[in-house]
């Protein structure tokens, strides 16, 4: 009983490192979509298409979960890392918009396969510390979502835009060093082994707790999803920027998401998961009002701080998730992931749209009142705080 307890730190690490190995890659698209809607002339809304196609594979998270459940689980996780490194680096070469439309296709299914299973790896290392680990676990892929930027403005000014297709190789290579660290890792074997009531059964159990996710993160959406995306293109674009400060903007602003994602899910351990989350739900849209209404070091101080905010939900919702369901664990997941990403890439298009109608600043506005609508539904959760 003791060692169940046990948060087991080295194992938690190093999924955290494979959950930020693989999220460099596939966090390539925000940074190269000015570039590429220059390249190919394309509107903000008709860009946001990519982030749907990418996230259409998402659909299919419950049965990736299913998959997880039933074979060594470990595999997928090894190997999705150098699936999604060859298609992603390969978007600076692909000739047309549909080219690069089937490349983020077979990047989506590769991404949503890796983290379906990745969380409840980490709920089973991590005892009753499970916020913990899941800050653990988003703060791996925060920062690559920080990293990604500098790593493609690094790679189009030494090699161009179409020869950032070097960087695959990389991932190659750290699947194979996954596969020497991860191979006897036999961690979903208790999963596999617990008496489940079945997914039908247990989806039904689940539904009420699943709409009030959907709307939390539904509200949410085009705020996060506006800001993540668009800000090279809000920079480079709208702002005039150069093309390195619009980058250098998404990276300060994604590190200040990854030490909210790393501080979050533990506070919600301390002071409750519904009090957590209700914090952020009122501070962070007025934060994204604060950073479109100032300028010059005062918005860029908002933005910083924004950043902080933004992606602080995500581990106390996945603890959430874990604390909710006790049998089918990879199911639940998947069905989380899947509310999450898909709300998500519809929410970019949405932002995209907006954009194009009354540019990025006022979409930024416009999400930050729709964003207070997540509040009543954080009110209607029923946790164990």
């Amino acid at each position: 009983m003791k060692e169940a307890a046990k948060f087991k730190r080295g194992n938690i690490i190093l999924i955290s490192l494979t959950h930020h190995l693989h999220d460099i890659y596939s966090s390539f698209l925000a940074p190269l979509r000015p570039l590429l809607i220059e390249k190919f002339e394309l509107t903000y809304s008709l860009s946001a298409l990519w982030d749907i196609i990418i996230r259409i594979p998402w659909f299919l998270n419950p049965l990736f979960g299913i998959i997880a459940e039933k074979t060594a689980a470990r595999y997928i996780v090894i190997f999705t890392p150098a699936v999604t490194a060859i298609a992603m680096s390969l978007l600076g070469v692909a000739p047309t918009f549909a080219a690069i439309s089937i490349l983020l296709f077979v990047a989506g299914i590769s991404s949503g396969m890796f983290h379906v299973p990745t969380p409840v790896m980490v709920q089973q290392l991590s005892g009753k510390f499970v916020g913990k680990g899941m800050s653990y676990y988003m703060f791996g892929g925060e920062m690559a979502r920080t990293i990604a930027p500098l790593v493609i403005t690094g790679a189009i000014s030494l090699w161009g835009l179409e020869g950032i297709w070097k960087l695959f190789p990389f991932g190659i290579v750290a699947s194979l060093v996954l596969y020497y660290r991860l191979k006897d890792i036999h961690i979903t074997q208790n999963i596999k082994k617990e008496k489940k009531t079945g997914i039908w059964k247990a989806f039904v159990r689940l539904l009420p707790f699943f709409a009030i996710l959907i709307g939390i993160t539904f509200f949410r959406a085009i705020m996060k999803a506006g800001l993540t995306n668009f800000i090279p293109t809000y920079y480079y674009t709208e702002k005039g920027d150069t093309y390195f400060f619009a980058n250098s903007a998404l990276s300060v602003f994604q590190f200040a998401g990854a030490i909210g994602a790393l501080f979050s899910g533990t506070l919600s351990d301390r002071i409750g998961r519904k009090r957590s989350l209700l914090i952020i739900a009122v501070i962070t849209p007025l934060l994204l009002l604060a950073f479109v209404e100032t300028s010059g070091l005062l918005s860029f101080f908002f933005l910083i701080v924004l950043g902080f905010f933004i992606v602080a939900p995500t581990p106390i919702l996945l603890a959430l998730v874990q604390d909710r369901e006790k049998e089918n664990k990879v199911f639940a997941n998947s069905i989380y992931m899947t509310i999450s990403f898909v709300t998500s890439a519809i929410s970019v298009y949405f932002a995209g749209a907006i954009g194009d109608r009354v540019g990025l600043e006022n979409a930024y506005r416009i999400a930050a009142f729709i964003a207070f609508g997540a509040v009543p539904f954080v009110l209607m959760l029923k946790t164990r705080d």
